[in-house]
């Protein structure tokens, strides 16, 4: 409300904010950066989130994934269904549970060659403990929650 108090109109902030949604990619992207800019092959080759390098870039989906080095992101390139993260890299809990959350890069765990995210660690612990129940839960409940907002 403070932008239209300084004279900008309605229409335009209107634009502004659907510009800014159109250009958001399927995946949860703080930043610009899916996967909030970690390397989505570090978690299956070293088991841990690795930091990506804007010299190493792939969008997919209309989300912009970062790679540590040229070699993940020719892994990426080749088959990014086997990298990308379940559920839009939202919170697989939450998504179980029928919300989309944001997620930690270190709240992970590859299950059956996929990468599943959580809010945060403590988050993880209960999800992992059915981890077939909720992914279940989630797979079932992810075409509805997909479309709504980011619960903050």
């Amino acid at each position: 409300m403070k932008a239209i108090a300084r004279g900008w109109s309605l229409p335009l902030v209107a634009l502004v904010l659907v510009s800014r949604i159109a250009a958001a990619g399927e995946f949860f992207e703080p930043g610009g950066q899916a996967l909030r800019g970690y390397d989505a092959v570090s978690y299956f080759e070293s088991g841990k989130p690795t930091l990506g390098s804007a010299k190493h870039v792939v969008t997919y989906k209309g989300s912009k994934f970062l790679f540590a080095t040229a070699a993940h992101q020719k892994l990426f390139e080749a088959d990014p269904e086997k990298y990308a993260p379940q559920f839009g890299g939202y919170c697989a809990y939450g998504t179980a549970n029928g919300y989309k959350v944001s997620t930690q890069p270190d709240a992970f765990k590859v299950v059956d060659g996929k990468l599943y995210l959580n809010y945060d660690r403590k988050v993880l612990g209960i999800w992992s403990q059915d981890v077939p129940g909720n992914i279940a839960l989630a797979e079932r409940k992810w075409p509805e929650v997909s479309r709504q907002p980011l619960k903050q």
